[in-house]
């Protein structure tokens, strides 16, 4: 992966931390090498021209593209042996996809007459996320409950109480989106108050962005001693 401000610290590339989420979740003893991009190292050129990482190498083919890094290790690391990280409903894959890009992009505009659509922009995602995580998925149904209350989903993850490839996507992008966030202290005060593991209105959200907050300072301090 990239290096943060220190070469032997990691930086916050989500693309990486998302192979990390895959491996810890597989069970992989896994080695990481940081790279400075300002000073790349010669054989990484060769290696794969043009590129940043993450990228996998494996029998002489090298794979680039995060989305075939994740079908390569789903493939290979596979039951009995691997648990099988792949999330049941195909919704979940895709719940709360666009809110890095739209939080990127409100990031990056530099004219102000834009700014107001943007925020609406991400606020939809956010809150269309909210509603997902909030929706009670099918096996959750019950015929029999009554109350609104009790239509709620209360899984703890995008699909159920074991996190998944869908949730190894999003989360590093959701961290980003609130350290970020933090970071500038810019943001409107609508914007904050529909950030995640701020004031969502869902529980599951909060819930699930401090599982990835542990589980990255627990992966660190395994890098770092171990």
């Amino acid at each position: 992966p990239t290096s943060g401000s220190s070469t032997r610290s990691i930086g916050n590339c989500p693309f990486s931390q998302r192979l990390f989420m895959i491996l810890w979740l597989k069970g992989v003893v896994f080695n990481v090498t940081t790279v400075d991009l300002k000073r790349k190292p010669a054989d990484l050129h060769n290696l794969a021209p043009g590129t940043h990482p993450p990228f996998l190498t494996f029998n002489g083919d090298v794979k680039t593209d995060v989305n075939k890094i994740e079908e390569f290790l789903e493939e290979t690391l596979a039951p009995e042996k691997y648990p099988k990280l792949a999330a049941k409903h195909r919704e979940s894959n895709t719940a709360g996809i666009d809110i890095f890009s739209k939080f990127s992009a409100y990031i990056k505009n530099t004219k102000q007459q834009n700014n107001a659509a943007l925020e609406r922009g991400l606020t939809r995602a956010l809150k269309k996320l909210d509603d997902y995580l909030n929706n009670p998925l099918p096996e959750e149904i019950d015929a029999n409950t009554c109350g609104d209350e009790d239509k709620r989903s209360r899984r703890k993850f995008l699909d159920g109480d074991e996190l998944t490839l869908a949730d190894c996507n999003l989360l590093p992008k959701l961290h980003v989106v609130k350290v970020r966030q933090l970071y500038l202290q810019v943001a409107p005060q609508v914007y904050i108050h529909k950030l995640p593991f701020c004031c969502f209105k869902s529980h599951t959200t909060s819930f699930i962005l401090f599982y990835f907050i542990l589980f990255y300072f627990i992966l660190f301090y395994f890098i770092l001693f171990f």
